[in-house]
């Protein structure tokens, strides 16, 4: 039998365990911790909808229609007005035929991939994609291969020399822990090229990217057959759950196959209602994205001198590279001590040499918080 003890011991000593806190009340810019209040760059609420009086008061008229669960499987009664309502929304707001929800991100990438391939098939991700795109790949039974972060031209002769079965790619269109964009443009073209499935992982950019949010995608001016887009509701749009959308005959494929979505209570109607209340938020305020915008700018500029350096990024997602674990985690300590809130961000999630405060920017944050960070930053530095 393992000792686990001494295994959490030894993750203790190179200042990789992981711990919870306990937060009181709801999510915003200053959030209750443990008795304490303390400034947050630490959420993924990157419009600051999560607490919208809209999104609540949509939930509380759903739960009064349609109570608190679902009660069983999309497939057998769990499927509501709601969920039917919130699928064709979604499907509109990315500019595709179809959609379907999912009860988390993870449990989309998962339920897709094994879906579309399978053994005899081959399936190529992105170096550093999202954990559930990776697990998705390899519990699917195909064949799996990894090409170089961002990188076109490789992935053309990855898919180059596949010559049997179905070809489905996996990316991140934002990444969660460098904040960078995919090139989504060219990786579509290339998959097309090559008759070759596209899975894009939109977590980080629905709501932040494109016209009126519609997400990277769009930003990147990319619609077709062979792409498909996973969007999760609990970051930008503020709830909970996830879709994917694209071609209506791969969308009913998917439904058909899909374990994780065959298989789970599907998630209750009131979050699916303040997710269409989240939407119309989303298309309309425009202000939100242009003030992530200005905070991002206005960082950057403050933190330019410090002795760690940022990530190149354009996104709500400003990483700064420590390097090594223990000067990462008290970094984060640090700043806790001084009532600010910014997770430390170490391996497996990031590469080893590569621990880094991962600041998390919400449209909701003032001028005046992202100048506290910088100054108990540069005082630390």
């Amino acid at each position: 039998m393992q000792d686990f003890t001494t295994r959490l011991e030894a993750l203790a000593s190179q200042s990789l365990l992981r711990t919870r806190r306990v937060v009181e009340g709801p999510q915003g810019p200053l959030l209750q911790v443990e008795g304490t209040q303390e400034l947050s760059f630490c959420s993924n609420d990157y419009l600051g909808l999560a607490n919208h009086p809209a999104l609540i008061d949509a939930a509380t008229d759903a739960l009064q229609r349609y109570g608190m669960g679902a009660g069983a499987s999309p497939l057998i009664s769990g499927h509501s007005r709601a969920h039917e309502s919130l699928e064709s929304e979604l499907a509109a707001f990315v500019g595709t035929p179809s959609a379907l929800v999912f009860g988390s991100g993870y449990m989309a990438n998962l339920g897709v991939t094994a879906a579309l391939v399978g053994k005899g098939d081959t399936v190529i991700v992105d170096r550093l994609a999202h954990a559930s795109l990776i697990d998705g790949a390899r519990l699917s039974g195909a064949s799996l291969k990894v090409f170089p972060h961002n990188d076109a031209v490789r992935l053309e002769q990855v898919l180059a020399r596949c010559t049997t079965g179905r070809k489905l790619v996996l990316t991140d269109a934002v990444f969660s822990m460098d904040g960078d964009l995919a090139p989504l443009a060219a990786l579509a073209a290339v998959c097309g090229r090559h008759d070759a499935w596209l899975l894009v992982d939109d977590a980080h950019g629905l709501g932040v990217h494109g016209p009126q949010g519609r997400g990277s995608l769009a930003l990147a001016g990319v619609r077709a057959a062979h792409v498909l887009t996973m969007g999760t509701l609990g970051k930008a749009a503020g709830v909970a759950g996830a879709f994917v959308a694209g071609d209506a005959g791969v969308l009913a494929w998917i439904l058909q196959r899909a374990r994780t979505y065959m298989f789970s209570t599907a998630h209750p109607p009131a979050l699916a209602a303040a997710t269409s209340a989240s939407l119309a938020l989303i298309a309309r305020e425009d202000w939100r994205r242009e003030r992530l915008q200005a905070l991002a700018a206005q960082l950057r500029a403050g933190l330019a001198g410090l002795p760690w350096s940022l990530l190149p990024s354009a996104t709500a997602i400003q990483p700064l590279i420590v390097g090594e674990n223990a000067t990462a985690r008290a970094l984060s300590a640090a700043l806790r001590a001084q009532g600010i809130w910014v997770p430390a961000i170490c391996p497996p999630t990031v590469p080893k040499g590569t621990a880094r405060l991962r600041i998390s920017l919400s449209a909701l944050h003032t001028s005046a918080d992202v100048a506290r960070l910088v100054a108990a930053l540069t005082a630390l530095a």
